[in-house]
């Protein structure tokens, strides 16, 4: 099966690796970012990694899941993507290299079906969602998303 090109970002982040790793793991810092989701993971490789809030009904709802297939903090996250309960899954790879005074921060988000529809809003969400954890990061606060 063909795939879509991979989406890759790079940010740089005035903080220093183990502050941008709690960032991208801790469930306060993701309710801050995604309005309300909270992240549920346990970092060892082959458990699960969702990120879950209440529905339109009040109900528990899973917005994306995956499994996580490598943590080595605080510089290496890898782990499968899909969104809800769609049976396209993704991989997402989050390193984080040290610079003098800012992390170097990559994002690559690939392994895409062909036809996963999720493709055209990560392409779009991943920019915003780094954006608003750097601000977060560096300031103690963020902008709401869109």
């Amino acid at each position: 099966m063909n795939q879509q090109a991979p989406l890759h970002f790079v940010f740089y982040f005035a903080a220093p690796p183990d502050k941008v790793w709690e960032g991208f793991v801790s469930s306060e810092s993701n309710r801050i970012i995604f309005g309300g989701a909270g992240l549920e993971v346990d970092l060892k490789p082959g458990s699960p990694m969702n990120w879950v809030g209440a529905g339109a009904d009040g109900a528990r709802s899973i917005y994306v899941r995956g499994e996580v297939l490598q943590s080595e903090p605080p510089k290496l996250l890898q782990y499968t993507f899909a969104l809800g309960s769609s049976s396209k899954v993704s991989r997402v790879t989050i390193e984080l290299v040290p610079e003098s005074e800012a992390t170097k921060v990559s994002v690559t988000h690939d392994q895409w079906a062909e036809d996963d529809t999720g493709y055209a809003s990560c392409a779009d969400g991943w920019p915003r969602i780094l954006s608003r954890l750097k601000t977060l990061i560096e300031t103690g606060k963020t902008f709401k998303p869109h």
